[in-house]
């Protein structure tokens, strides 16, 4: 359960309680969880989905695009570098 802590996982769900567990209740789930899914040097193997979003939103005052071949320079010439070139 330390591992899982470390990593963040903790109940997001907003119907959750929001008072603290006694310790008896967790100390039962912990029993309860060691008895069914141990190994037996003590360690339990749990399966964990890790779903990582990130979004984005252009701000109004956010430069526009130029045109495609709008450009003054290359980029090449910029970064010193045959164009096409590796």
């Amino acid at each position: 359960m330390r591992d899982l802590r470390g990593m963040g996982d903790t109940n997001a769900n907003t119907d959750r309680s929001r008072h603290l567990s006694r310790r008896g209740v967790l100390l039962d789930a912990a029993r309860r969880l060691m008895d069914q899914q141990a190994h037996p040097e003590g360690r339990v193997e749990m399966v964990i989905q890790v779903l990582f979003l990130t979004a984005w939103a252009p701000a109004p005052s956010q430069p526009k695009p130029l045109r495609p071949g709008s450009a003054t320079h290359r980029l090449a010439d910029a970064l010193g570098v045959e164009e096409g070139g590796k």
